[in-house]
């Protein structure tokens, strides 16, 4: 019988910052501790930071309402960042002026973004142990045969061509 483990999620849509930018930021907090993201949000030096710490502690809120609600055992300090995404939103279309009276358009992008806390498994932790097989019977390698490479033989070079000036 597997454990589920439960996703609690918080959204921001309609951001006024295009996704790469909230992805810069996003990234730094992806799979990270709840406690670990949120000071890492708090002290980045973007414009979405603020945003982005403001919607990680609405997962963790959005996480404790639901744990109580179903009663079910949630442990705050247990918690990750599982998901961290910045999807685009829809595009403003806007008319910037330009020299002898003509119009250059541009776009403002906005970007949805998603933010998802779950706990981690008993046993789950970023460091996995590799176990190493039984004794496995080491076969003696053959060694290859130093193969002198040969050099090609060096090109001569080709004599200038003789300008115009030099015929006459």
């Amino acid at each position: 019988m597997a454990v589920e483990t439960k996703e609690y999620r918080a959204e921001a849509k309609f951001q006024r910052v295009s996704p790469q930018k909230a992805r810069l930021v996003l990234d730094l907090i992806k799979g990270r501790g709840v406690q670990e993201a949120l000071e890492t949000a708090a002290f980045t030096k973007k414009r979405i930071a603020p945003v982005i710490h403001k919607l990680l502690t609405s997962a963790v809120d959005n996480a404790k309402y639901v744990a109580e609600e179903r009663g079910v055992d949630l442990d705050v300090d247990n918690l990750y960042v599982k998901q961290a995404l910045a999807n685009d939103g829809p595009r403003m279309k806007r008319i910037r002026p330009a020299p002898m009276g003509r119009a250059f358009r541009y776009q403002r992008r906005l970007a949805h973004i998603v933010v998802s806390v779950a706990e981690r498994g008993n046993g789950a932790s970023l460091v996995t142990k590799v176990e190493e097989p039984a004794a496995v019977e080491a076969k003696p390698v053959k060694k290859a045969k130093a193969v002198a490479a040969k050099k090609p033989a060096a090109k001569k070079a080709a004599a200038p061509k003789a300008t115009k000036k030099a015929k006459e």
